[in-house]
């Protein structure tokens, strides 16, 4: 198969240097969602100016700098979907961000987990392309190894209920056919989501800090697909507590 012809060479016909050159004032500490409308609303709590911006035929996406409870953090959005995702993750390392902080929604394959709970992926399935041109072909890729503990530990202490485990990342979300949910299921998942994978590979391979976390939404262990909390304009009191962890976080581990 194509995507085993892994090639770990770092340079590329095509290299983020080439396009995009550091920033001056970047914070070391980024944190980004893949919600706008989350994104507004933390835009909203915090004094924050425009430092950078990343672009694409979809349009620019500004990179801003805020600071929390004295701390530099640079806040974005990262656009749905592995390869997109992947690419603004490699911009705003090439800006110069050491440590990205990265939450969004998740579907669960477990019923019992509580819609808008904090689930912490420890690895993720492979079921995207992206990941595989960043790391040697495998089934699976480790997920939040060097601040598992730091994030757990805060959690406790904020007495934030969360589950570990492991998701599974497909970048097809019309296919996650009923089969492919049960053998997911079997091989542990606990959720599906459509990006980390892929962000975790790069992470690794350009040597930078990730840490990913989700909030759970549509349920996928029903006869009947329950989309809950999916809607950006749903339960956003919860969705704004699980912005503020990650704006915690930041400060945790800059």
């Amino acid at each position: 198969m194509v995507l085993t012809e892994f090639d770990p060479e770092k340079r590329a016909v095509i290299n983020p240097w080439d396009l995009i050159k550091p920033v001056e004032h970047m914070p070391t500490v980024g944190v980004a969602c893949y919600s706008n409308l989350t994104l507004e609303r933390m835009l909203g709590e915090l004094d924050t100016q425009v430092i950078a911006s990343t672009c694409t035929a979809n349009g620019e996406s500004p990179i801003y700098r805020a600071v929390y409870k004295g701390v530099p953090v640079a806040l974005f959005m990262v656009d749905v979907g592995a390869p997109m995702s992947a690419g603004m993750l490699e911009d705003i390392y090439q800006m110069g961000l050491k440590k990205a902080i990265v939450f969004g929604t998740c579907g669960v394959l477990d019923k019992s987990i509580e819609d808008c709970s904090v689930i912490i992926p420890s690895c993720a399935v492979r079921d995207e392309g992206t990941s595989y041109h960043y790391a040697p072909a495998s089934d699976e890729i480790a997920v939040n190894e060097t601040y598992m503990d730091i994030f757990t530990t805060m959690l406790d202490e904020l007495q934030v209920k969360y589950t570990v485990g492991k998701t599974w990342t497909s970048d097809a979300f019309y296919r996650e056919t009923p089969k492919k949910v049960e053998r997911r299921r079997q091989q542990g998942c606990i959720c599906v989501d459509m990006e980390c994978s892929a962000n975790a590979a790069v992470a690794q391979f350009r040597g930078r800090d990730l840490i990913q976390f989700f909030y759970a939404a549509d349920n996928l262990d029903a006869e009947e697909w329950d989309p809950r909390s999916l809607s950006n304009h749903s339960k956003l009191e919860e969705k704004d507590r699980i912005a503020s962890i990650a704006l915690e976080l930041a400060v945790r581990i800059q």
